[in-house]
């Protein structure tokens, strides 16, 4: 269960669309990210978090994107799942095998 967010969705949208739009125009780019940041009371490393992650998301920048992460983590639980239910399963193979072996030798 995902933890509870310290900012809206809407505040995040707006931030990052705010800072990527600062950083395009050459004259507000140094120190866009701090100013918007502080207009918006936002931590600085937090939005620049975001927009690192809206241009992956974007595929403006390399990395993985929102979506594949989800699906790795989805397919990350299912694989320990399967594990753990495969080594259930030998146990019980083992344990039942042993038992037809001490039955035969009765």
């Amino acid at each position: 269960m995902a933890a509870p967010r310290k900012y809206p969705d809407e505040l995040r949208e707006r931030a990052v669309r705010l800072a990527v739009d600062a950083r395009k125009d050459p004259a507000t780019r140094p120190g866009a990210l701090a100013r918007v940041a502080g207009q918006l009371g936002i931590n600085p490393e937090t939005l620049r978090n975001w927009v690192t992650q809206a241009e992956i998301d974007g595929r403006t920048r390399p990395g993985t994107t929102t979506d594949e992460a989800k699906r790795i983590a989805e397919l990350e639980r299912e694989n320990r799942e399967l594990r753990r239910a495969n080594d259930i399963l030998k146990t019980a193979s083992a344990f039942f095998a042993q038992a037809e072996l001490d039955r035969r030798l009765k």
